[in-house]
């Protein structure tokens, strides 16, 4: 653990994982233009490298997408299949960031999102939820992470158009991360 000059309460440096038992992937998409359906990913693991100063910070993650649970397995094998994911050509997604910049009284990660096989950029507004000890000996720290993606960016266009107008699914995905992680004990 290295002890760092900042103004975050108890800010640590160093390399963290990801905490998979105790965070969240999520997302919400509109559905039918009337409503919105919400799922996960089961299965994700990333690593957080905390610099001297917080800007100076870096995180990659790794999404299994055969992981996605909506609550309905129809819907499951649907999103996960050739129409939408692809994910026996496409098996994960991942975000690698650039760079991290101070926005107002907040936080912003730029980085490049990897989904169905195009790369494009994806700021992630941030929150700092917190550092501190935990009772088993270590040190965590709690971020959220939000960012709206247009899945037709990422080459999943299926359209599913309704009778009066409108679509099916909307083209705006909302990604939720809720992430706990753990410092590493070198």
């Amino acid at each position: 653990m290295t002890a760092t000059l900042s103004d975050i309460p108890g800010y640590v440096a160093g390399a963290w994982d990801i905490d998979p038992v105790h965070s969240d992937v999520s997302f919400t998409a509109r559905h039918m233009m009337v409503s919105k359906v919400r799922g996960q990913f089961r299965t994700f693991s990333g690593e957080i490298v905390t610099g001297a100063r917080f800007e100076d910070s870096a995180v990659t993650a790794t999404i299994q997408l055969d992981s996605l649970d909506t609550n309905n397995d129809g819907r499951d094998g649907d999103i996960r299949g050739e129409r939408f994911l692809d994910v026996a050509s496409y098996p994960t997604m991942t975000y690698q960031s650039t760079g991290v910049r101070r926005d107002s009284d907040s936080y912003v990660i730029d980085g490049d999102l990897t989904l169905h096989g195009v790369t494009k950029s994806v700021p992630l507004a941030l929150e700092l939820n917190g550092f501190g000890p935990d009772p088993y000996g270590g040190f965590r720290a709690g971020y959220t992470a939000i960012a709206t993606i247009n899945r037709n960016d990422f080459g999943i266009d299926t359209k599913l158009p309704m009778d009066g107008g409108g679509v099916v699914v909307g083209e705006k995905i909302q990604v939720t991360l809720e992430i706990e992680a753990v410092l590493r004990q070198d």
